[in-house]
């Protein structure tokens, strides 16, 4: 298991989380080029990486992100999105704009 360490804090992704927007991140832009807005900047996110953060919110653990998006993609490799479903959802925690 991945651990990722913020502001002291010892913070696992399990199938039990539940990923959504940090404190002061929000969606932002237009419906055809959305972007996260976080404290530091701003991110352009488009196709899958966008179809992940709309479901973080707040509502769906990581189990159920992963079967949505398997239901969705189902000719992916057994395995292979929730592997990189838990790479974007780390890399956007250690960056503090997705918390679980």
């Amino acid at each position: 298991m991945t651990r990722s360490i913020l502001r002291g804090i010892v913070a696992d992704l399990t199938e039990a989380s539940v990923p959504k927007f940090a404190a002061g991140c929000r969606w932002g832009g237009t419906t055809e080029a959305p972007v996260v807005l976080f404290p530091e900047g701003a991110i352009r996110v488009e196709g899958t990486g966008r179809i992940i953060l709309e479901l973080c919110d707040g509502h769906f653990s990581l189990a159920e992100i992963v079967q949505k998006l398997e239901a969705q993609f189902m000719l992916a490799p057994k395995g292979r999105i929730r592997a990189e479903v838990q790479v974007f959802l780390e890399q956007l925690h250690a960056k503090r704009i997705i918390d679980y």
